[in-house]
Order: C-alpha cells, then sequence, then structure tokens
C-alpha cells in the first residue's frame, strides 16, 4: 500500500483519496441502472471487505429500505408488506440484473399512500382530542403490526396526532398555570409585567392552537416531500443498498456530495451539531467544538430535536418523521439569526433551546492547555477536540505541533504530570495521531494499517526526540472515536499512559475514502452521477488488536450519563466485526515503577466516590427512561409523569455543583492574548469553571501524584533525555 499521510484519514472527517482500479466503460442509457451497475462495481472492487450479495443481504436491504421510508408504520397497509414480501430474497438478483422491480412497486406505492395520508391527517386533527380519556400510545414501532385496515391506519394515525399534540397542549397549559409566579418574577426584578397571547385564552382554545400547531407542522412536512423527486428516493434505495456493506459507506447523490464538502472545508454555518434520523426522530450525535450549540451549551449527543421554530414566526414546525435533510434545512440558518429547538433530552425532559445561528469558531477545535495547581504541585492539561492539520501544507499547522507546543510551555510553568483529554474526540488525521504518539516515547510503530487481500502497513514514530517523559494520564468516553482510539490504544499498550474514563471508546477502527463516480464515465451526459464514501481499511493497535467495535477499555473506568446507552459503533447497523491480526514488535515503556499498583489505587478510590455512586445512580435511572415505550394521552396522567420525572431528576442536580478543589489558570501567553481578546477571557473563564466541577480531572491528577511519587520512591524516574 502506498503511504499517503496527507489523505489519510479515521474519523468523522472522512479522506477524500482516489482509487487505482481498474477503468471500465458503463453504458447502459437509463441512469438508474447506470448507478446501480456503478457502484455495486465500486463496492466490489474496492471495499475492505465486501459483503456477498445474497439472500441475506437482499433480506436486509428489503428491510431496511421500508423501515426507512416508513419507521413509524403509518403509511403502508399490511397488505402492502406482503406484496413487498415477494422480493425479500430477490433484491440481490435485480441489483445484479439491473431490475429496479422492487424500488419502483415500493416507491410508487408510497407515494400514493403519502396522499391518502393528507386527508387522514387533515380529518384526524378537525376534531378536539379528549384529554381526559385513558389511552396508552407505545412508541416501540420495531414491535408494532403494520394496519390491515385504512379505518385502523387512521386510528394510528389519530393516536401518533394525540401524541405530537399533547406536548404543545401541556406547554400552553402550563404557560397559562404559571401567570402569578411570572407577575411575581416581574415585580421582584422591578419590571412591568408583559402578558403572553396565550395566556388569557380558556382550555378549549388552547386545545384548538395547540392541534393547529401539529397541522401547521404536518402541511410544513408535506409541503417539504411534494418536492421531492423520484431521484430523491432513488438516492434513499442507493443509500441502503451500499450501508448494508458498513454503515460508514454511503452514497452521496450531488447536493449531498456538496454539503460533505463544504463540511471538510471546515466552513460550519449553523447551531454546530451532527444530527442522525434514528427511528422517527432526528438525534444528535455530534457537538462541533467551537460551534453555537457546544459555546452555549445548549444541546448534548444523545437529545432528540422535537420542533424548529423560526425567530420570525409564531409557531414551531415538527421534525418527527421528517427527512434529515429536510429537517436539516430548517434547523440551519445564516449567522446571527436565531431558531427554537424543542429538545428531548436524554432523561426523557423536554425544553427549548434558543440557540444564535454562527460560524463555527476553528480557534475553538484546536489544543488548548490550562495549569492545574494543587498545593505546591503544578500539572498540566491538554484539551484536544480534533486531530487536525492544514489539508494544504502538513507543517503549516497540525494537532501534533500544537499539542508539542502546549508541552513546552506547561513546562516552563513547571508541569510535574500531564492529562490528555481525549473526551468526545471523533478523531481526524491519522499522521497526527502518530506524531502526538512520538511526543511520548522514542520511537517505535503506534498502528497497524490493513487493507484489502490481506496487505497490512505499520505506522511508526521513528523520531526519537520526547516532548514528554514524565507521568502522562489520558481521559477518553464513549464519543472518543478512531484516532483519538490509536493514540490511546497505542499508549496503553506501550504502558505509557494510564486510560481514565468509560469501559470503552467508540468502536470505530476503519478509514474511508470518498470516490467521485464521474471518473468512471466517458463522455457522460446524464448529469453528476455523486459520490461514494467507501470503508477501504482497518486499523490495528500495535498489540495486534482491533479497535472496530470493542474500542479502548479503561484501565481506570469511571461511569458517565451515556454509560448505559448505546453509544458508539455498536449502535450502528452492520458494523464490520473486531478481530484481531500478529501484533507488531515493541517495546513497553519502561519508565514507570507500580505502574500496575497505581491503577489499583485509583480503582480503589472510585469505588469510594460518592459523587461517582450518584453519576451511576444518574446513568441507570436515565437508561430506565429511556426504555420506557407506553406515553399515557391522559393530561393528567401526562402532566403528572413530567412532574415526577422532573422531582426524581433533582437529586442529581448536586452532580453539577461537584468541587474538586483544584485550581486553574491560563499560561502567560494566553493571560496576554485576554487582555486585548475579553471573548477569549470569557471562554477560558467558562471551561475552567467546568474543570472545576470534573471528577475525572480530579481522578487523573490523582493518578499523576502517584506515578509521580512513585517513581520519586522508587529512585527510578524514566531517564530518557528530550
Amino acid at each position: 500500500m502506498k503511504k499517503n499521510f496527507k489523505v489519510l484519514f479515521i474519523a468523522v472527517f472522512v479522506a477524500v483519496a482516489s482509487c487505482s482500479f481498474t477503468t471500465k466503460e458503463f453504458n447502459d442509457p437509463d441512469k438508474d441502472k447506470l448507478l446501480i451497475d456503478l457502484i455495486t462495481y465500486v463496492l466490489q472492487k474496492g471495499h475492505y471487505d465486501p459483503a456477498d450479495m445474497d439472500d441475506t443481504f437482499s433480506q436486509g436491504v428489503y428491510s431496511d429500505f421500508i423501515d426507512g421510508l416508513d419507521p413509524i408504520k403509518r403509511y403502508f397497509l399490511a397488505s402492502d408488506i406482503e406484496e413487498f414480501s415477494k422480493y425479500r430474497n430477490e433484491i440481490d438478483d435485480q441489483i445484479k440484473n439491473k431490475d429496479l422491480t422492487f424500488f419502483n412497486l415500493v416507491y410508487e406505492r408510497f407515494t400514493q399512500r403519502m396522499e391518502e395520508a393528507k386527508s387522514m391527517y387533515e380529518s384526524v386533527l378537525d376534531s378536539p382530542f379528549d384529554y381526559s380519556e385513558n389511552e396508552v400510545i407505545n412508541v416501540d414501532y420495531d414491535e408494532l403490526d403494520y394496519a390491515k385496515t385504512k379505518e385502523e391506519l387512521k386510528e394510528r394515525w389519530r393516536w401518533q396526532l394525540k401524541f405530537s399534540t399533547i406536548s404543545s397542549y401541556y406547554d400552553l397549559v402550563q404557560e397559562k398555570n404559571s401567570v402569578a409566579e411570572r407577575k411575581q418574577e416581574a415585580a421582584e426584578k422591578g419590571e412591568e409585567y408583559k402578558p403572553t397571547p396565550n395566556e388569557g385564552l380558556s382550555l378549549a382554545e388552547l386545545e384548538a392552537k395547540s392541534r393547529n400547531t401539529t397541522k401547521t407542522s404536518l402541511k410544513e412536512y408535506f409541503d417539504f416531500t411534494k418536492d421531492l423527486e423520484r431521484k430523491d428516493y432513488f438516492a434513499v434505495f442507493l443509500t441502503t443498498i451500499v450501508e448494508e456493506f458498513d454503515p460508514h459507506t454511503n452514497y452521496f447523490a450531488p447536493p449531498d456530495r456538496d454539503r460533505f464538502d463544504l463540511r471538510m472545508s471546515g466552513k460550519l454555518e449553523g447551531i454546530g451539531a451532527r444530527l442522525q434520523k434514528k427511528n422517527d426522530y432526528i438525534t444528535v450525535i455530534e457537538i462541533i467544538s467551537g460551534g453555537p450549540a457546544w459555546r452555549g451549551e445548549h444541546i448534548a449527543v444523545g437529545d432528540m430535536i422535537l420542533k424548529v421554530k423560526q425567530a420570525d414566526e409564531e409557531e414551531p414546525v415538527s421534525v418527527v418523521g421528517m427527512r434529515i435533510d429536510d429537517a436539516v434545512k430548517l434547523i440551519k440558518g445564516p449567522k446571527g439569526t436565531e431558531v427554537t429547538l424543542t429538545i428531548k433530552r436524554v432523561d426523557g425532559t423536554i425544553e427549548d433551546e434558543v440557540i444564535t445561528r454562527d460560524v463555527v469558531e476553528l480557534e475553538e477545535t484546536y489544543a488548548k492547555s490550562t495549569v492545574i495547581e494543587k498545593d505546591d504541585r503544578k500539572f498540566g492539561l491538554i484539551n484536544l477536540p480534533q486531530f487536525y492539520f492544514d489539508m494544504e501544507n502538513y507543517k503549516e499547522r497540525n494537532a501534533a505541533s500544537d499539542v508539542k507546543q502546549e508541552i513546552e510551555r506547561l513546562k516552563g510553568e513547571g508541569m510535574e504530570g500531564l492529562i490528555l483529554d481525549l473526551r468526545d474526540n471523533g478523531g481526524g488525521s491519522l499522521k497526527t495521531a502518530v506524531d502526538i504518539g512520538g511526543l511520548f516515547i522514542k520511537e517505535g510503530p503506534m498502528v497497524q494499517v490493513a487493507s484489502g487481500g490481506g496487505r497490512k502497513e505499520i505506522l511508526e514514530d521513528k523520531n526519537d526526540d520526547i516532548a514528554w517523559d514524565g507521568p502522562l494520564v489520558i481521559l477518553v468516553n464513549e464519543l472518543s472515536a478512531s484516532a483519538s482510539e490509536i493514540l490511546a490504544a497505542a499508549m496503553q499498550d506501550y504502558k505509557r499512559a494510564i486510560i481514565i474514563g468509560s469501559e470503552q471508546t467508540y468502536g470505530k477502527g476503519t478509514v474511508q475514502n470518498l470516490i467521485d463516480l464521474n471518473q468512471w464515465l466517458r463522455q457522460n451526459d446524464m448529469g453528476d452521477m455523486g459520490a461514494l464514501k467507501l470503508t477501504t481499511q482497518k486499523f490495528y493497535r500495535v498489540n495486534g488488536g482491533s479497535t472496530q467495535l470493542e474500542g479502548v477499555k479503561s484501565d481506570v473506568v469511571m461511569p458517565d450519563r451515556y454509560s448505559y446507552i448505546d453509544v458508539g459503533e455498536r449502535d450502528y447497523d452492520n458494523p464490520l466485526p473486531y478481530d484481531k491480526i500478529d501484533p507488531a514488535k515493541y517495546d513497553a515503556w519502561d519508565g514507570y515503577i507500580d505502574f500496575e499498583e497505581t491503577i489499583e489505587k485509583s480503582k480503589a478510590r472510585m469505588a469510594k466516590s460518592e459523587q461517582l455512586a450518584l453519576i451511576e445512580q444518574n446513568a441507570r435511572w436515565i437508561k430506565t427512561k429511556r426504555d420506557e415505550m407506553e406515553v399515557s394521552l391522559n393530561y393528567d396522567a401526562y402532566a403528572a409523569e413530567i412532574e415526577k420525572r422532573k422531582e426524581e431528576s433533582k437529586k442529581f442536580d448536586t452532580i453539577d455543583n461537584y468541587d474538586n478543589k483544584l485550581s486553574y489558570r491560563s499560561l502567560p501567553y494566553e493571560i496576554e492574548l485576554m487582555r486585548q481578546d475579553t471573548t477569549l477571557r470569557e471562554k477560558r473563564k467558562r471551561w475552567h469553571k467546568n474543570l472545576a466541577k470534573d471528577i475525572y480531572v480530579e481522578e487523573a491528577v490523582h493518578v499523576l501524584e502517584d506515578l509521580k511519587l512513585n517513581n520519586i520512591k522508587k529512585g527510578k524516574m524514566a531517564n530518557i533525555k528530550n
């Protein structure tokens, strides 16, 4: 394999590289059939582990395509599914023969059912809902049977619409009932009380208004879908096919590729979050460092977006059931404009968040450091949100050179131990991960890269200079992925660092390349064919184990709110499996004494921590609430459940009030910058405030103290020179 560090990525931001397959001419005059032929050819030739296109593959495409179009089973009838089912084992053969019978049938039936649904929802919402009835809806749609008749389907629409509407009705009633409280707050502040438009309405009028909100949202939704063409649904079908190979192999229709290219350029404008559709809900899967959502701490990974309201509109639009692209169009917008998101938290509580859209501040994606002071001792912490580099010139700026610079600055302040914080770091450039690892060891292999056909390459640090030879702790969590896992795994295998964090990291051990499909065509007169993001390689630790699925197991496990929620590669369908290869030749670090004893002492402290016990209890509570599938449509019961959750969650409020008794200060160069940059000063103030509540940082300092003390006690400090 030809090494090309400049284009090799292993994370959320995927590499753009070219393939070297033998060219082939595709001459089918039908663009859809041409795409099928072209994509299957590239998949079979270029994928790291191409799937067998057999009956099992066919069944996967069948289920995922139907579920993707109708996840909560509000369009198709049981008779439709019975008709579709005869193709369950034939789709693989149809793909090979460029036969679109299955797609055409499902697409045409879906558009028919969509039209029929318009009259259903309007009819249901014309009549008031009776919230005194003891009705319950089960939102475990995977276990729900398809409706047998149109009458049964309409009743299902009624339940779903009542479910969608009760939250709006609850908000309006709460607004009406809180008039006295809001008047008192205004009086205490010496402000004039300003009545809201809804507080004078009767309950019947509030009920009507909540139904109208739902009707407006659905009208918006169907207006979006009206603009969709057959090619849009065919792109969904192609994506379903390629994702049967693995979850990171995706087809990008031309508009999607343009958005991907824009994201790759770093010019992100909006709220600064990556979203994914799970079942019928738009779910936050990543908060982009430096973005508005990150700066304002508005939303968190795992939150679901229920509604979107623009600043100039009175009513929000529900995005439940909406295509991900359409939801993103509503959420994104010009810099400086406001958007209100109705968020369902991971613990089930629902809140509105007002976010001012902005361009992601790239500076906040770069490494930053702080000095931690405890008694008369000093430690350093470097936060690394991404493994970044300049795509035009690696030497211009990259994560490795920045981390090295921060280490030198911290050494100048008398640092005795270093914490490298990789929590929430989704990855990035492989070369920077290798180079950063080289800052902590003399030389040696960092990662093994396997390509199709059993080809393997070992990427090594060949520079024997060491930037830091003292105690090292690396912090990780479930969202530490790809390059983060490569670095943490290498430092763990070398016994160079103690890894503290979640039970395991994300578990993404693959690399993707973006392939322009147009390059395969001669004299193409059918327009842009889009692109294919293709999994081409797999990564392995120096000890031979894969980071795929398994991630990196922490030496010291500390619970967090995601401990019992499926977050990571294992949460996807069709992930590539975990496996092993032969280990590389490497020598473990010999600079520590009592390395294992330090880990055991840390585990003993964690077992006695009341704060961690509360975090563990909170994680279990969140898991329990997320697993609850039945929701009452009786207003009193619905309101009581919300109040119960609010009351139960109060006992976890003290988690955010924790004080680890450590002091934090910025480095001198940054303090000088803050004299002129008040925004930077505020950012660092907020960061230090959050660090002061962080029990994980506190334990990392304890571990650094133990490593340092052990080395002093034994009189065997590492004698490696910089």
